[in-house]
């Protein structure tokens, strides 16, 4: 007897597991351990580094000796009140971003889509700088306890409305396109940019040079209180992700098979649509737009630990706050005591990386 399992009205069989895997090989849990393992200790370095390092450097013992509380006052302030909040953003953002490109990426089946070349990091900027600009106007009358919130619920509104419309737009003959996507999410970017550019040239000068070091990303840009909103935001869609991973193999033999195959495919749409724009709108409230981490963590992913997404989710989660760590201690030890934004490290890293997937999957935009 096949064995059906649901998550969240996905029936899902497991008879399919041979055909999602082209080699017809059976993926043990136990396998990638290691790789698990290393990753691991590769965080707890960049995380132990991130609160120890920069311009006023702290060993690893007065850090840790910090952090259960027997450190002294300067140390206090400068871990508890600046590193921590910062390193806990960055695995917001690495979190965040390599969840949604990799569950783009599985949900399109294609390699190149990223929340932020279809545009929903562009639709999380525009409602984040609209608040930056006007928001005082329109969020004088509101509650104390609700002003906060104001950021991060427009970045969200903002990533919700683009990627709502840019899978409207790509879908035809009951699947999407990837290229319409992708061309739908240039054109949105653009407008994006332009609407941006006004709000540049309508802002105050103290509106104007937030705009400039927002745009940029950084993990330094927003205040605690907006942190700590935005990272739970994000942390809070993790399990739409995870629980998503079966929905994810089943996508890549095609909308149609993994229809007949008992998969509620619009659904799912909706379940990975929801939780990116939730994320991604999150986390670029707080930090700004740090461009390539959901185009760079979850590719490598697959790289290592092959096609299951039971691997590449958790493995691109552990790569993307990884990248997020190693460029924020770069642009933070680049040029003390100042710091330059740490979208300039990641687009660095990111634009070559997406030149060469674009030349290696040039067939595929076809698709």
């Amino acid at each position: 007897m096949k064995t059906i399992r649901r998550w969240g009205g996905f029936r899902e069989r497991n008879d399919v597991a041979q055909a999602v895997n082209p080699d017809g090989l059976t993926v043990r849990r136990g396998s990638h351990r290691l790789t698990f393992l290393a990753l691991a200790a590769v965080l707890v370095g960049l995380g132990l580094a991130a609160l120890a390092l920069g311009p006023v450097a702290i060993s690893p013992d007065r850090v840790i000796a910090t952090l259960f509380g027997a450190g002294d006052g300067v140390e206090s302030a400068i871990i508890l009140q600046i590193r921590l909040p910062r390193l806990l953003l960055g695995i917001a953002v690495g979190t965040a971003l390599a969840l949604a490109g990799a569950s783009l990426q599985g949900v399109l089946r294609n390699p190149l889509a990223d929340p932020g070349l279809i545009g929903v990091s562009a639709g999380a900027t525009v409602g984040a700088v609209l608040v930056i600009v006007v928001g005082e106007r329109f969020g004088a009358g509101l509650p104390d306890a609700l002003r906060p919130w104001l950021l991060p619920g427009a970045a969200f509104l903002g990533a919700g409305v683009v990627i709502a419309f840019v899978f409207a737009l790509a879908r035809r003959g009951g699947e999407t396109s990837v290229a319409t996507l992708i061309l739908a999410g240039v054109a949105v970017n653009t407008v994006a940019g332009a609407i941006v550019g006004v709000m540049v040239y309508i802002s105050d000068d103290q509106q104007l040079r937030d705009l400039t070091f927002w745009t940029l990303g950084a993990l330094s840009a927003s205040s605690l209180q907006t942190t700590l909103i935005a990272s739970a935001i994000a942390l809070l869609t993790v399990p739409a992700f995870i629980r998503g991973t079966r929905a994810l193999d089943l996508f890549q033999l095609g909308e149609r098979a993994a229809f007949h195959s008992g998969l509620n495919v619009e659904r799912a749409k909706v379940v990975v649509a929801l939780a990116t724009a939730v994320s991604v709108g999150a986390v670029t409230a707080a930090a700004g737009p740090i461009g390539f981490i959901g185009l760079v963590a979850p590719h490598l992913a697959r790289m290592i630990v092959g096609p299951s997404h039971a691997f590449i989710l958790p493995t691109a989660v552990m790569l993307g706050v990884a990248l997020i760590l190693a460029a924020d201690l770069a642009v933070r030890l680049a040029v003390p005591p100042a710091e330059p934004p740490i979208g300039l490290a990641t687009s660095i890293i990111g634009g070559p990386f997406f030149l060469w997937l674009l030349i290696r999957n040039r067939g595929r935009l076809h698709a």
